[in-house]
């Protein structure tokens, strides 16, 4: 799907102008980048989060001329999908998950050496 198909879709489930959804998705595009760029995470729940993360400065290899380049630190936006997105794009991974959470045994506290050793005197 593409920009244009996407603005055809809201226009179309919304009863508005395709001009009018071209505007509302510029705006919400606009602020998920304006919040990234300034270093705040935009959470959308159950779909995802956009955020900025930090890429270090490495050393690489330029094969064509077989040389080492290095590549400057840099900033890049970063998408981590919700469980509700990852569950609708493969629900048998989000089954097994969930049932591996549900099998998973309460365990219980561990009581400190120290404690016990209290206890053990008394």
């Amino acid at each position: 799907m593409n920009r244009i198909e996407l603005v055809e879709k809201i226009a179309a489930a919304h009863n508005v102008s395709k001009a009018e959804a071209a505007r509302i998705l510029e705006t919400v595009t606009g602020s998920i980048v304006a919040a990234v760029k300034k270093g705040d995470p935009v959470q959308l729940i159950g779909f995802g989060t956009f955020k900025q993360v930090a890429r270090a400065a490495r050393t690489s290899f330029n094969p064509q001329a077989g040389a080492k380049i290095k590549i400057a630190a840099q900033k890049v936006p970063k998408f981590v999908p919700g469980a509700a997105f990852k569950a609708a794009i493969d629900p048998k991974a989000a089954k097994r998950k969930a049932d591996k959470a549900a099998a998973k045994p309460v365990a219980k506290k561990a009581v400190a050496p120290k404690a016990a050793a209290k206890k053990a005197k008394k």
